[in-house]
């Protein structure tokens, strides 16, 4: 498990135990098709750390990528049983990435933002990623924010984002917003929880059924969101390659699954639903 320690140098981290790892937003945790690794199955140790049969070791950088934007991830505690997990193969392609296990944020958890807390006025930009219904706490679209926000101003950031489930996450969030409040902005990438989220059969940069239109796995949100904040237009190649990895995952992920019919019980209240919808539409006209 990579985390941040007292006296720990930033930027350095150590590697995640055997069998470990990370994990996207999506609500449920489906079985993965490929099983954990055993005695009796070759594994990249060296590399990728996953089985060879599904090795991305081609796909990962020759080396971490150093950015602008340092990225810290609270990880939920049950993120280390999950096996659809992109935060592994994250911390081997990300040099400036600090993880630190745990529920919530609070001063202690990190130095670096501890540093933050403790001096609100700092020039670096704190952002952390998370889409909000609340109008307490509302999120600004990162791209708007980074349009609005003078280039000068946003040199450095520190993009903080939240590693579990959905409802993990949310709690997460609401949990360390007495903390992230003093200090930091929360900006959104847009999601719909209006609409049904993808799948693996519908995209090939899903691990799993997602809750709603707009969730992502954790290595997307994170590449989607360096695309936007990396300096003099060098987020759009660190996405490319975060991305490469990401696909390279989910190809072995949707090989191994087979496709399957919805239940016609299921699909009888997706048409009902959609009937209904399109007939307030039409009142509404």
């Amino acid at each position: 498990m990579l985390t941040i320690r007292p006296g720990q140098v930033l930027g350095e981290a150590t590697p995640f135990p055997e069998g470990g790892g990370g994990a996207g937003e999506g609500e449920t945790e489906e079985a993965p098709a490929e099983a954990p690794a055993t005695k009796g199955r070759a594994v990249c140790w060296d590399g990728c750390g996953r089985p060879s049969s599904v090795c991305v070791c081609d796909h990962l950088p020759p080396c971490p990528i150093p950015t602008a934007t340092r990225v810290v991830v609270l990880h939920h505690p049950h993120e280390l049983r999950r096996k659809l997990a992109t935060l592994p193969l994250l911390s081997k392609c990300l040099h400036n990435l600090y993880l630190v296990p745990g529920r919530r944020l609070r001063l202690g958890s990190s130095p670096l933002l501890d540093s933050l807390y403790r001096s609100p006025s700092s020039p670096t930009e704190a952002l952390f990623l998370f889409p909000s219904s609340d109008p307490a706490s509302p999120a600004a679209d990162l791209g708007a924010w980074a349009a609005e926000t003078p280039p000068a101003d946003r040199r450095n950031p520190v993009l903080i984002v939240f590693d579990g489930t959905w409802r993990e996450a949310k709690e997460m969030v609401a949990a360390s917003l007495p903390f992230l409040s003093q200090f930091a902005v929360r900006v959104s990438l847009g999601c719909d929880e209006g609409k049904e989220g993808e799948s693996t059969f519908e995209s090939d940069l899903v691990l799993r059924k997602e809750p709603f239109l707009g969730c992502v796995s954790t290595m997307e949100a994170v590449a989607r969101a360096l695309r936007v904040l990396e300096p003099d237009g060098a987020g759009a190649e660190v996405e490319a390659r975060l991305l490469a990895v990401l696909r390279a995952m989910v190809g072995f992920q949707a090989s191994n699954l087979k496709p399957m019919k919805p239940r016609p019980r299921l699909l009888k209240k997706k048409e009902i639903k959609k009937k209904s919808n399109e007939e307030q539409l039409e009142r509404g006209k």
